[in-house]
């Protein structure tokens, strides 16, 4: 997958959230966001998934433009800011319910997503009995489980122990030797280092020079 952002910017209520990016991404890499909260990171990825079109220029997926030959990417996973699901459901019935939309994972799969981030797959709470960092884990999941070919996470670590923040780093090294396209945002500079492959800085709206790590 090669995605190409050609001179986008957005502009709401006349005031300016993202200005001229110009940027390209590849299948199999890690691609880091490193700004402050309203520097246009969580604006950058809702374009990038179709959430948002842009005032001007665009994204193309593999050479399709969303919101022109395309509404959304076909293959895309995301979560960004707070993830959201049905409060009397438990996990596993709010990933089943999800996965339903398209039927392309069997309830086996589901239940291999959730162990995977750390979620007892058989376990009776419902969601709203959840802490935040089960709460994560379960956006995280729902993000992950049908395989996308693109992914975007937005803040991913917050709320998890060290135990939930190794096991998400690794998933995604995973992920990246499947040749997937990862775009992770997070505040963590560490963790960021030690996952991207490029960082791109974002400061006002803008998307500086990429640096490689």
């Amino acid at each position: 997958m090669k995605v190409e952002v050609k001179n986008l910017s957005k502009k709401i209520r006349g005031t300016m959230i993202l200005q001229d990016i110009n940027l390209s991404m590849t299948s199999g890499h890690i691609y880091g966001l490193r700004g402050k909260n309203g520097s246009g990171k969580t604006m950058f990825m809702r374009c990038l998934c179709g959430l948002i079109l842009p005032s001007e220029g665009g994204v193309s997926i593999d050479g399709a433009y969303i919101g022109k030959d395309i509404d959304f990417p076909p293959s895309v996973g995301v979560l960004i800011e707070n993830p959201s699901f049905l409060n009397s459901y438990t996990g596993f019935q709010n990933l089943q319910l999800l996965a339903g939309i398209k039927g392309k994972i069997s309830d086996e799969e589901i239940k291999e997503m959730l162990a995977a981030v750390g979620l007892e797959p058989e376990d009776k709470r419902k969601y709203k009995k959840y802490s935040l960092g089960m709460k994560q884990r379960l956006g995280i999941a729902c993000a992950l489980m049908e395989s996308p070919d693109m992914i975007l996470l937005d803040e991913p670590i917050n709320a998890l122990d060290q135990k939930g923040v190794e096991l998400v780093k690794a998933l995604l090294l995973e992920l990246k030797k499947k040749d997937k396209l990862i775009v992770v945002a997070c505040h963590d500079n560490g963790e960021l280092e030690y996952l991207s492959d490029t960082i791109y800085a974002v400061e006002n709206g803008c998307i500086g020079p990429e640096e490689k790590v």
